[in-house]
C-alpha cells in the first residue's frame, strides 16, 4: 500500500495526510479554520501553510470567530510583522472578514457546518481515482460553494480553494484507490 502522491516524508505532512485529510469534519469552528487556512494557501503550497498553522492559531484566537471578528486595523498591522504567518495584508484581512461573515450566517440561522455540508447532500463523496492526475481541482459543487460563500461576504474562497477545503474536511475523499487512507482500504 502507498500514500497519495502529494505527500512528502515530512512527519507533519504524513500526519496531516493520514489523520486529517479526507476525514469528515462537522465542527463549525474547525471548518471555519480550514476555509481560512485554505485561503492562505493561494499561490503557495499547502505544506507552507501547514507549517505555520500553530502560529495562525496563536495569532487568530484559535480561530474563534467571535474573537477574530473583533480584530481591528492595528491588529492587522501587528500581524504584518509576524514572520510566523504569511504576511499578506489581503489574506490577513480576509480571515477577519470571514469571521464576520461566519457570525452573520450563524445570526441568520445558517449554521456554517450545515451550510457547507449541504453542497454534498450531507454525505462525503468518495472518489475512485487510481492516480492524482484523475482528481479535479474544481467541481460543480466547489463552484457552487465558492459562489455561495462570496455572496455571504467571504474572501479568498475561489472554486479551487473551496475544492481543497472540501478535500481537507472530508466533504470529498480524494485519496487515490491505492492509498492506505482510501475508505476501501480501511479495516
Amino acid at each position: 500500500m502507498q500514500r497519495c502522491g502529494w505527500v512528502t516524508q515530512d512527519p507533519l505532512y504524513l500526519a496531516y495526510h493520514d489523520n486529517e485529510w479526507g476525514i469528515p469534519e462537522t465542527d463549525g469552528q474547525k471548518l471555519f479554520e480550514m476555509i481560512c487556512l485554505e485561503g492562505q494557501q493561494a499561490g503557495l503550497s499547502w505544506i507552507t501553510v501547514l507549517k505555520k498553522r500553530e502560529n495562525y492559531r496563536r495569532c487568530f484566537h484559535r480561530f474563534n470567530p467571535a474573537a477574530v471578528a473583533q480584530m481591528q486595523a492595528e491588529d492587522v498591522e501587528t500581524l504584518l510583522q509576524d514572520a510566523g504567518i504569511i504576511r499578506h495584508r489581503g489574506k490577513i484581512e480576509a480571515i477577519i472578514n470571514n469571521a464576520r461573515a461566519f457570525l452573520a450566517m450563524e445570526a441568520n440561522g445558517e449554521p456554517f457546518s450545515e451550510f457547507v455540508w449541504s453542497f454534498v447532500d450531507n454525505t462525503p463523496q468518495v472518489t475512485r481515482a487510481a492516480a492524482m492526475s484523475e482528481i479535479p481541482t474544481t467541481t460543480p459543487a466547489s463552484d457552487a460553494l465558492s459562489k455561495a460563500l462570496k455572496k455571504r461576504g467571504f474572501k479568498f474562497v475561489g472554486s479551487t480553494i473551496c475544492y481543497s477545503f472540501m478535500q481537507a474536511c472530508g466533504l470529498v475523499n480524494d485519496h487515490i484507490t491505492g492509498c492506505i487512507c482510501h475508505p476501501e482500504n480501511q479495516t
